[in-house]
């Protein structure tokens, strides 16, 4: 079934000669002869894409969100890797508005970990350079169920976060307590938060490939994501449009932020790693900004600013971004998820990341980006 729904999908998008004849615009862009992309449409089963393209308009004081979707399906599994960095900071947030004596600036460090750092300085490392000890610290800080929790409330669902990235004990679930500095020489210490135990995930595609490294020693057979974490195209998509544009949504389904934490938020989703002091020749603009210009580490235009989040790993990238041209006056969304894991073995590093994955990611960007130019509002 698989196979013919494919071969459908590529009839379609092989018929017509002239994209403007394709009223789908995603379609059209997925429709592209550009090899990065049409190499990709062309085998379909073995990349498991998943793509949302979102498009914004204004009708007097109201947003309103077209979707355009090409197999997007929550129950067909990918692991979203370092996107779940972006709940982990919005639960952050709305959870120091709850407690009277913690900001983000206030200091702390997570007992046996010898860094200091504060929580506007985690979030900003999570953004330009995709941190991965910035994010196991807000987890820390949140707990698990409390992270879930606050996410599904809002409407972002459905979502499972269930362990921390590329560290030991990683899905732990209890987890450390935090020392925080509540002024120059007084400290206060958190509690353990206990979670619940991870349940296995029933899901298509859970179990994935041939064969995988495990202890760096090979074993024959798929690998199996079902404790994973799990974060869907639907729900990456819905978190950032209440983040973007919260006045879209009633208030129960809008995340409490200050209107400060807010604005920090937004500004370190766009900012570019030397922005924020990073090293240019190393950490260049696009270095976690996959669509439109992941495949360049030439500087960004400045008009162009790019709210997202990555995740790469075990084969599968994924963006989430809102992209905001402000000399043109074009704003729109897109969520796309690939697998470029051509000889089907996890976690052994061998991916095809910038051969195949970042270029369909940047061209995909740049074809909607022309149908946005062009499209009448």
């Amino acid at each position: 079934m698989w196979y013919k729904y494919s071969f459908l999908v590529l009839l379609v998008i092989g018929a017509s000669c002239n994209n403007a004849t394709i009223s789908d615009p995603l379609a059209k862009a997925l429709s592209s002869r550009d090899p990065r992309i049409k190499n990709v449409m062309e085998n379909l089963e073995g990349h498991e894409i998943q793509v949302r393209y979102t498009q914004i308009d204004r009708k007097n004081d109201s947003i309103v969100f077209t979707d355009y979707d090409f197999q997007v399906n929550a129950d067909n599994y990918f692991y979203p890797a370092s996107t779940v960095k972006f709940p982990a900071t919005v639960a952050t947030l709305e959870k120091l508005n709850e407690i009277d004596s913690l900001s983000l600036e206030t200091r702390f460090f997570v007992e046996g970990d010898s860094v200091e750092t504060t929580f506007a300085k985690a979030i900003s490392e999570i953004f330009a350079v995709s941190d991965n000890a910035a994010n196991n610290r807000l987890i820390e800080f949140l707990g698990q169920d409390d992270l879930n929790g606050r996410m599904q409330r809002r409407g972002v669902s459905p979502i499972r976060i269930a362990h921390r990235l590329s560290t030991n004990n990683a899905d732990a679930v209890t987890t450390k307590p935090l020392v925080f500095y509540l002024n120059d020489s007084t400290t206060s210490l958190g509690k353990p938060i206990i979670n619940a135990p991870i349940q296995p995930l029933t899901l298509k595609n859970i179990h994935k490939g041939v064969g995988f490294i495990d202890d760096e020693s090979y074993q024959d057979g798929p690998f199996d994501f079902s404790l994973k974490n799990y974060y869907p195209i639907e729900a990456q998509s819905a978190l950032m449009k209440r983040i973007i544009f919260p006045e879209a949504f009633p208030k129960e389904q809008r995340f409490n932020l200050s209107d400060d934490q807010r604005k920090y938020l937004l500004t370190a989703m766009h900012s570019v790693p030397s922005e924020v002091g990073y090293d240019q020749e190393e950490f260049y603009d696009s270095y976690v900004k996959f669509f439109m210009f992941g495949d360049s580490t030439e500087p960004m235009p400045k008009h162009i600013k790019i709210y997202n989040k990555v995740g790469y790993a075990y084969g599968t990238l994924t963006d989430c971004a809102y992209i905001q041209d402000t000399k043109n006056n074009v704003d729109f969304m897109i969520t796309a998820t690939i697998l470029v894991n051509n000889n089907g073995i996890f976690n052994d590093n061998t991916y095809e990341y910038d051969e195949v994955g970042i270029p369909f990611l940047a061209q995909l960007g740049r074809e909607l980006y022309q149908i946005e130019l062009n499209r009448s509002r």
